[in-house]
């Protein structure tokens, strides 16, 4: 069931081939739409038996996982410009904005290892968010998560009750607050000590953000729950 929900990703059918004609109706698009695609390098070109195109279940992955990042916004262009990237043949790393150096792990999934991580929650408006805040990533058929630790400490909050669609949500307001701390401890540094000091100290920043959410989590935590 897993495999279904996860419409832009797992692979339904795994032998299964499609004519031009078929991919378009099983992924709900018309047939010059996805001649546009094909055109735009949307998605990657057919295999080819004389004049035949066949489509495999990777071209309808690629084509739900289009139809759901334009309902959430996102133009052709910046679609199109990210698949580039995935066909270039980029660092993965590279393509989420991860450059050395970086403490984190990217981890390659299969679709049925994202479903062991979180069970029915994985629908193509969760990947699509997922794929929107950076977390997740296409590379080749393999799904690629930015970070080991963001990975296990979501899997751990959806499997606590958490909806998947909130840790998301959560997650993208987390990120523009780190960002700001990240910025002014780096302006920090900049301003008061050496360039070459600058990753020795780095800890140093982590080390205050940790305390100070520990303290803040001890002062919410106290607080009466409709506050």
């Amino acid at each position: 069931m897993v495999r279904h929900r996860l419409a832009g990703v797992a692979n339904e059918g795994e032998d299964r081939e499609y004519r031009m004609e078929e991919l378009a109706e099983a992924a709900g698009i018309t047939p010059r739409t996805l001649r546009f695609y094909r055109e735009r390098g949307l998605i990657p070109p057919p295999r080819r038996e004389g004049r035949i195109a066949w489509y495999g279940p990777h071209h309808l992955a690629r084509l739900r996982t289009i139809a759901a990042l334009l309902e959430r916004g996102h133009t052709l262009n910046g679609i199109a410009d990210l698949a580039a990237a995935f066909e270039s043949g980029r660092d993965v790393g590279e393509v989420l904005g991860l450059g050395e150096p970086t403490e984190e792990e990217p981890v390659r999934l299969t679709p049925e290892e994202l479903a062991d991580h979180f069970g029915d929650q994985v629908t193509v408006e969760n990947f699509a968010a997922a794929l929107d805040l950076g977390y997740l990533a296409l590379d080749g058929e393999a799904i690629v998560h930015v970070s080991r630790r963001l990975l296990d400490v979501s899997s751990a909050l959806v499997r606590e009750g958490v909806p998947l669609a909130a840790v998301l949500g959560a997650a993208r307001d987390v990120r523009t607050h780190a960002d700001a701390l990240a910025r002014l401890f780096t302006d920090l540094l900049r301003e008061h000590a050496h360039a070459e000091d600058a990753e020795r100290l780095r800890p140093l920043a982590k080390s205050v953000v940790d305390a100070e959410l520990s303290l803040a989590l001890d002062r919410r935590m106290r607080e009466p729950r409709d506050s």
